[in-house]
């Protein structure tokens, strides 16, 4: 036998390559792994996706001659495409929320009451209020590095392709999916999903609600959108062309009036015979906008994120509050 040959010993122990991740770490990672391979899958195809189109829209809007051809002058089929290629991504972006508060918050805490693992894991030497905020940090650190990767991706792809997306930056595809709106959205369904299912303490129950809940709560968000900061108010000819500030503004409301400042509602006079008689009888000169500039965004945006982040605040408390007082 070689000298270099180390005989066995019976009573020697095997040794096993020491376990990296431990304790509620492991426990919280090994729980919820399925949502977490989805999250870096969702990661990594989406910023790909974003980066592959966003390459795209460029090219072909070079090909067609932009910017030193205006899109005016481009062809239709071709902004169609842009369009649509941009609404598809955005659309994709924008169910994230739903779908972590529905599979992260609302399983997050319901799932382990339901199933016995939070007995089980306080018992075992372990502070309730440590394992519920190892439960909530993982989820919301998930949640917070997921759309913010993906949400400021989106943001560049939407600076690059606004000139060809012509619509109301108002609206749910642009100004919820992009700045800071979208992580803050997904942090609070997240977290109404969480609130929901330390009431209810069922797994499925808890999903249901909070998907009526989510939906609901974009109903809420659509109507306060507009209250959300100070339109601006412009008058211009009636029959005359907008003003350059109304370039990529948003409108809020639309008037007509009189050279003194009088407002009318902007269907007056419409359905009279003779309209232009009846504005001339009225002295409606002018076309009157409330309206957000496009300089406006950012701002709304941000200040909309100030209220879903103390409003999610909120509901982890209430979660982490009710949750602390049960009885498992």
């Amino acid at each position: 036998m070689s000298t270099l040959t180390r005989p066995a010993v019976a009573d020697e122990p095997t040794r096993t390559a020491p376990r990296r991740v431990r304790g509620l770490l492991w426990l919280v990672t090994r729980q919820h792994r399925a949502v977490l391979i989805a999250c870096a899958a969702a990661v990594v195809i989406g910023s790909a996706w974003i980066v592959y189109q966003r390459g795209n829209l460029l090219h072909d809007a070079h090909a067609a001659g932009w910017p030193g051809t205006g899109v005016d002058e481009i062809d239709g089929a071709l902004r169609v495409r842009l369009e649509k290629q941009f609404d598809e991504i955005a659309s994709y972006v924008g169910y994230l929320p739903l779908l972590f508060g529905i599979f992260l918050g609302a399983p997050l805490l319901s799932a382990d009451q339901e199933n016995g693992t939070a007995r089980l894991v306080t018992t075992q030497s372990v502070p309730r209020t440590r394992w519920l905020l190892w439960k909530l940090g993982f989820a919301v650190t998930l949640v917070v590095v997921t759309t913010a990767i993906l949400g400021a991706l989106l943001t560049w792809y939407w600076h690059a392709a606004r000139p060809f997306v012509s619509r109301d930056w108002l609206e749910e595809s642009i100004f919820v999916n992009t700045g800071p709106v979208l992580l803050t959205t997904a942090l609070f369904t997240l977290s109404l999903g969480i609130v929901i299912g330390a009431l209810v303490r069922r797994a499925v129950t808890a999903m249901t609600l909070t998907f009526f809940g989510s939906f609901a709560f974009s109903v809420v968000f659509d109507y306060l959108k507009p209250r959300l900061g100070t339109p601006r108010r412009v008058a211009f000819p009636l029959h005359g062309d907008q003003p350059a500030v109304l370039d990529g503004a948003v409108q809020v409301d639309q008037w007509v009036g009189t050279a003194s400042g009088k407002l009318y509602g902007w269907g007056t006079c419409v359905n009279e015979s003779d309209s232009d008689a009846c504005r001339a009888r009225k002295g409606i000169v002018n076309s009157v906008w409330d309206y957000f500039g496009y300089d406006q965004m950012a701002t709304l945006q941000w200040t909309a994120a100030a209220l879903l982040v103390a409003a999610s605040a909120v509901l982890l408390a209430l979660a982490v509050w009710r949750t602390r007082r049960q009885v498992f």
